[in-house]
């Protein structure tokens, strides 16, 4: 028979399940997308869905231009708040400094342009090209 002590000890989650009771994903289908599609890496290897994580594990999470680097704390029992999912990771600082820099840089960049020239817009272009 096992103690919960002794499961609680040995718990370990699939990286998908993990991924996404931990809100890293809105739904588990895009975890296993982006876990196959090797955005997510477990101590420096790319890994299938179905590998199991552990406290202590070492993530390298990707998202859209975003990458987190998060050590496990723990496993979650359920999908819950996110104040919940939060204490099941640590982020590492150099992660933390990086996105930092990251926002700060999108925050001091010039607004996208809202879609194609239109004919003045073009003209201005090509003469600013011509010179």
């Amino acid at each position: 028979m096992d103690r919960p002590n002794e499961a609680a000890a040995s718990a370990s989650l699939r990286i998908d399940k993990w991924l996404w009771f931990t809100r890293f994903f809105k739904s588990r289908s895009q975890a296993t997308d982006a876990v196959a599609g090797g955005l997510v890496h477990v101590n420096d290897e790319r890994v299938k869905p179905s590998r199991e994580v552990r406290a202590g594990d070492r993530l390298v999470i990707t998202r859209d231009e975003v990458r987190f680097e998060v050590l496990v704390n723990g496993i979650p029992q359920r999908r819950g708040p996110a104040a919940e999912a939060a204490a099941h990771y640590t982020e590492t600082p150099q992660s933390l400094l990086l996105r930092e820099r990251r926002r700060e840089q999108a925050r001091h960049a010039p607004p996208a342009p809202d879609g194609r020239p239109d004919k003045h817009a073009r003209r201005a272009l090509r003469d600013l090209r011509r010179g």
